[in-house]
């Protein structure tokens, strides 16, 4: 059986139906030809920040000024040449929680577009609802009665002055702005990863390093008590060998701190508790060695590449567009609404022709005083705007700096191991001197404890040099915006 309602709405319309139509039509072609006719406030035109044409910094140690390909920079971690290092740097994209948030945050900022889109449409309310009355008996004759209702309301704002219109603007430069966070928070994460997985190989070289020393420390604790049983030295070099056998054993436990510190974080980086990644890590590895060479680009290169750069350009154009939508309260607003509905004191006529009733009109409000609000309210948004501007040249400087100053760590760290590395074996050859000489009588027992002591210095200050060089990689590549690419075959997911 047919609607009721669905009926009367399909019935042709008569004469009086014909002039509702005829009134509301040249309204309609009126607003559509207004609502498209422009938009109030400054167009974004972009900005232009000028680059130098080369770094400041004297390009050593490997780096060079040719052209990074995208092949390397997205995936720059493959260049230290460590399978593990690669495993954890992809399980780290698919379930880092700062990534998942980063990409809700994304799907809000669209939800939030199509909103500020909605308002470009008319809205359609429907309505129904039945109604009990009675008039006073002092006022009339105190009559009752019921009124039955069904109504579809219909509203449209017309977009004349365009607030609407930067509002999408800025809801669209706001979407791009978190997609360049989102590529942000990647470039620090890969970044992160690989620090922590440079500062556990660090780590376990250095805990191998003082246990080799520890275990020689033990042999000649071991030749002195002998010796002092036999009376050949006396008790001093016997406590000496002691204290510095167990100064070193100290420094066991704060490496082992340090290791199992940088296991945890790099399992809560990859979205896993603390422990998750300890057996894959459980055998000691070497230190990932860098590239002979290292192509660093120019800064012009590095600009584009910066996603925290980018974002800060989107953000300038969301502040502009906010602008218009601020100046356009300014000026009157239009609108179109109407209703079409049935009325009737019956049920059972409601669903008749005759218990139609419309009504249909334009609206206009002005906010004619408001000492001043709308005027402070675009003053505001022209401050924010000028924030804007300014954030995005700190930004563009700093990332300036921040590569200067990776260029110049990367190069000296690694002549700093060269001269450490050098020692370190100079160290280890008056070590073996010492206790020659030593047991052969020729020196006394402080020689071989000030070689002893060098040496594990030495070692344990080169295991960390190396780490540093390589972590000052992964620092540069981070300042050149390394990584980010990494995440574009995966973009439809969010």
């Amino acid at each position: 059986m047919q609607n009721p309602a669905l009926k009367y709405f399909h019935k042709k319309l008569p004469i009086n139906g014909r002039s509702f139509c005829r009134s509301i039509l040249p309204a309609l072609v009126i607003a559509f030809c207004l609502s498209g006719c422009f938009a109030v406030g400054p167009d974004y035109m972009g900005v232009k920040t000028k680059a130098p044409k080369a770094w400041h910094t004297t390009l050593q140690g490997g780096l060079t000024s040719s052209l990074t390909t995208p092949e390397t920079l997205s995936q720059w971690w493959k260049v230290l040449g460590d399978p593990q290092l690669e495993s954890l740097e992809k399980r780290a994209i698919q379930g880092n929680l700062e990534l998942k948030n980063a990409r809700a945050r994304i799907r809000e900022a669209r939800a939030l577009r199509g909103i500020s889109k909605a308002k470009l449409f008319p809205s359609i309310d429907a309505t129904g609802n039945i109604s009990n009355h009675r008039s006073s008996e002092n006022n009339g004759l105190g009559h009752e009665g019921r009124l039955y209702a069904a109504d579809f309301d219909a509203g449209w704002e017309l977009d004349i002055f365009g607030g609407t219109r930067r509002a999408i603007e800025a809801a669209q430069a706001e979407i791009e702005s978190r997609e360049e966070n989102l590529h942000d928070v990647l470039v620090s994460l890969l970044a992160e990863v690989a620090l922590n997985y440079v500062d556990a190989r660090t780590y376990q070289a250095r805990l191998a390093a003082t246990k080799g020393n520890i275990a020689v420390q033990q042999e000649t604790y071991e030749l002195n008590r002998s010796l002092r049983q036999a009376g050949l030295i006396d008790e001093l070099a016997l406590e000496q060998s002691l204290y510095n056998l167990e100064h070193s054993r100290s420094q066991i436990p704060s490496l082992q701190t340090g290791l199992e510190a940088a296991k945890n974080r790099l399992a809560v980086l990859l979205g896993k508790k603390p422990g998750a990644v300890h057996p894959e890590l459980a055998e000691e590895k070497a230190i990932p060695a860098i590239p002979l060479s290292v192509a660093v680009g120019i800064p012009a290169e590095t600009l584009r590449h910066r996603p925290d750069i980018r974002r800060a350009e989107r953000n300038l154009a969301a502040a502009t567009a906010r602008i218009g939508v601020a100046t356009a309260d300014l000026y009157p607003k239009f609108r179109l609404s109407g209703t079409i509905g049935l009325e009737s004191i019956s049920s059972e006529d409601l669903w008749q022709w005759a218990s139609r009733s419309w009504n249909f009109g334009p609206g206009v409000s002005w906010n004619i005083f408001d000492a001043g609000a709308i005027r402070r309210n675009i003053e505001v948004q022209n401050a924010r705007q000028e924030q804007a501007l300014i954030t995005y040249e700190t930004t563009v400087l700093q990332s300036q700096e921040e590569v200067e100053n990776a260029l110049v760590a990367y190069a000296k760290e690694q002549q700093r191991r060269s001269a450490l590395a050098k020692a370190t074996a100079a160290a280890k050859r008056a070590d073996l001197l010492a206790r020659d000489q030593y047991q052969a009588g020729l020196v006394d027992f402080n020689d071989v404890l000030d070689a002893q002591r060098s040496l594990l210095s030495f070692q344990d200050e080169l295991a960390q040099s190396s780490g540093v060089v390589t972590a000052n990689l992964i620092r540069l590549y981070k300042t050149l915006g390394g990584g980010w690419k990494s995440l574009e075959s995966a973009e439809d997911s969010y």
